[in-house]
């Protein structure tokens, strides 16, 4: 189990609970924070104008409204913005968004009655989560529509991801022998102003993010011993003199991964400790920029990812609806924390450098294929007769195809605001959009590098050289040979290509490798 509240929650305990399922346990004492805070609103709302308590939203918060109706307010927030559209959310896209709202009412600044949160965790706990469309939040007074949705499953309707299928919230609550949330004073509100769907999406294409990083690195660590490339591109001296930090991670972790290759050449013993005298040096003296610069371009990328980080964990302990109830200072507060700036831009750059981590893959993939670039391999790899049999020749389209997918998803949604709500959010951050599309570029990343990987150890078997990888590289040649064996033969990839996709997508890379990454700590 993972503690809940009053502790910073950091992306390893989110990815714990969203993508392993470890069930949450609530932290006592910020059970107790919220009721504080519901009980000092309970009081301090007698008698005064409060927006969200007694008042309309939006624009309509000039309209007050009667104590008898106030109950009423609240469900008729939560039905009328539960008006998303566009394919409904994962079911680990909706825990993930269901676990950092949990996580900000846990805070005690919202207002709500204690039971709520007891709700949530339970709900989470059995798999159970209410479904949310992607399309429909701006990203200002938080993601509106779709904590709408989140809401409308916690007063049971609507429909659930319950135990991997959708199943009518009534049918849910009947199965777990639950009751529905009730609304005390502002629950409604509570759980819709706030940035946690962009948040929780946000989480998991930080954790995705840096896989996809340590896929590349490996992919680029094996394309390199398969080229019997020179190791001073990554070497210590080279790259830290250059910097930035990613930059010599990256290299520091290719040689550690590499320092065990028997293919790997250094230059001095090559080029430096004897005398060349070929007028015309056949072989090269350096790489093509995508083995090459790998550091320098992943490098970019991981201090990209890791900037993506701290603004994920920031947002997803941060106080982000409205207002916020300060019952320490007895007082409530107005204002806009539940703006998504910080993360819509987080996602924009995330996908941008996704994109590009894609193109590293895609460049690659063609220096394999193209006997003119590697000098060492047939045309697409293939090991059957050329002209009668095609290699990685068909296998290559979809790669190139998605990469340009990729480039053309990379527009910038952070300052794609539209002005809506009668002008009331005049300017916004579009954050989900920007989490949802950059969780799609991710996805999309996968399968080029699993086209690139396909491509590298059928150049492995090619060239017979298996034995001599390094052991990192070993590890992938003999997790993808057991998905995808060499082929000399034409047939339909597709299936198998997919499952390849599938493993890259569900390995915990990082977890594999930690003792290796933990020594650059």
């Amino acid at each position: 189990m993972v503690s809940v509240g009053r502790k910073k929650m950091d992306i390893t305990e989110f990815g714990k609970i969203v993508l392993h399922n470890k069930p949450v346990v609530l932290n006592s004492n910020a059970v107790e924070e919220v009721k504080k805070c519901h009980d000092f609103l309970k009081v301090f709302s007698k008698g005064k104008l409060i927006y969200g308590i007694n008042t309309g939203f939006g624009p309509m918060a000039q309209y007050r409204i009667d104590d008898a109706d106030l109950r009423q307010l609240q469900y008729n927030l939560v039905r009328s913005h539960s008006s998303g559209l566009g394919k409904v959310m994962s079911s680990t896209q909706t825990r993930a968004t269901m676990l950092a709202r949990l996580n900000t009412l846990l805070l005690g600044y919202s207002g709500i009655h204690p039971d709520t949160v007891k709700l949530m965790s339970t709900l989470i706990n059995n798999e159970a989560y209410p479904c949310v469309y992607a399309h429909g939040g701006v990203g200002a007074s938080g993601d509106l529509v779709q904590l709408a949705h989140l809401a409308l499953g916690l007063i049971g309707e609507g429909e659930f991801w319950f135990k991997g299928k959708i199943t009518p919230a009534k049918d849910v609550f009947k199965a777990l022998e639950l009751e529905p949330m009730q609304i005390h004073i502002r629950e409604g509100l509570s759980i819709l102003n706030g940035t946690s769907a962009m948040t929780g999406v946000g989480g998991i294409n930080v954790i995705m993010a840096r896989r996809l990083v340590l896929w590349s690195l490996l992919l680029s660590l094996m394309i390199n011993e398969m080229m019997e490339a020179y190791n001073d591109s990554f070497s210590a001296e080279l790259n830290n003199v250059k910097l930035h930090s990613g930059q010599m991670q990256v290299a520091e972790l290719m040689r550690t991964l590499g320092a065990k290759s028997k293919l790997l050449r250094k230059r001095d013993e090559h080029l430096y400790d004897r005398k060349v005298t070929e007028e015309v040096i056949n072989d090269k003296v350096q790489e093509y920029y995508s083995l090459r610069c790998v550091p320098q371009i992943l490098g970019a990328i991981l201090d990209t990812v890791q900037n993506a980080q701290e603004v994920i964990e920031n947002e997803l302990n941060s106080v982000n609806d409205n207002p916020v109830v300060d019952y320490k200072n007895e007082n409530i507060f107005h204002g806009g924390n539940f703006h998504g700036d910080y993360v819509s831009l987080e996602m924009d750059k995330l996908k941008l450098v996704v994109t590009k981590l894609s193109m590293l893959a895609e460049r690659q993939l063609n220096f394999l294929l193209n006997p003119h670039l590697n000098q060492k391999l047939p045309a697409f790899a293939n090991a059957g007769k050329l002209g009668l049999n095609f290699g990685m020749q068909g296998m290559q389209y979809p790669a190139t195809s998605t990469v340009a997918e990729n480039q053309a998803l990379s527009t910038s949604l952070y300052i794609h605001s539209i002005p809506n709500n009668n002008d009331n959010q005049d300017i916004v951050s579009m954050g989900c959009n920007a989490a949802m599309v950059c969780s799609q570029v991710i996805e999309n990343a996968h399968e080029v590098l699993a086209v690139e990987l396909v491509a590298l150890v059928q150049a492995i078997d090619i060239r017979k050289i298996s034995t001599k990888l390094s052991p990192a590289s070993k590890w992938l040649y003999e997790n993808t040979r057991k998905l995808f064996p060499y082929f000399e033969e034409d047939f339909a990839p597709s299936q198998k290509m997919q499952q390849v996709k599938a493993w890259l997508m569900e390995t915990d890379i990082t977890e594999h490798f930690q003792k290796e990454i933990n020594a650059l700590s």
